[in-house]
Order: structure tokens, then sequence, then C-alpha cells
């Protein structure tokens, strides 16, 4: 299993945009107990959609500047396949 250490600043900010996702996501489920309606709450769900979004960019960009860069620089250039696959995914 690999791992990746994350600077401080790094970690914070992903770890914020987390906090705010389910923060979005327990509102979403307030909105459907109180029975709010339907296109508030699908508002909101388009809202968190964009905020996992930012998050994956976020993370994404880390990822390249730091763990492709290093293996690429390490003569493993599988790794380019592997961002590739993980884009396709991220892309669906």
């Amino acid at each position: 299993m690999k791992t990746k250490h994350r600077n401080d600043e790094e970690y914070r900010k992903l770890m914020n945009r987390l906090n705010r996702v389910e923060g979005q996501v327990r509102g979403v489920k307030k909105m459907l107990e109180e029975e709010q309606y339907c296109v508030d709450i699908l508002t909101q769900v388009s809202a968190i959609q964009a905020a996992l979004n930012s998050f994956n960019k976020e993370l994404l960009s880390s990822h390249i500047h730091s763990c492709v860069v290093s293996e690429i620089q390490n003569g493993n250039t599988e790794v380019v396949d592997e961002l590739c696959e993980s884009i396709k995914k991220l892309m669906k």
C-alpha cells in the first residue's frame, strides 16, 4: 500500500474542503428530513458535487507536483499510466 506524507498546509486545505462537504451532506440530509422542496435539495447536491470536484482538483494537482514528478525522476514512468487512469475515473 502506497502512502504519502502531506505537509501541514496541504493537509489543512484538503481537510477544510472535506469538512465543508461533510457539512453540506448533513445539510441535505436535514433538508430531506424536513421535507423541503426537491429543487432546493438538488441545488444543494449540485453544490456538494462542485465541492468534491474542487477537492479532487486540489488533490490531483498535489499528486502531480509531488508523487508523479518524484516517480518520473526515479525512472518510474508507469506512474503516467496510473495518472491517466485516475483522470479517466474522475472524468466519468
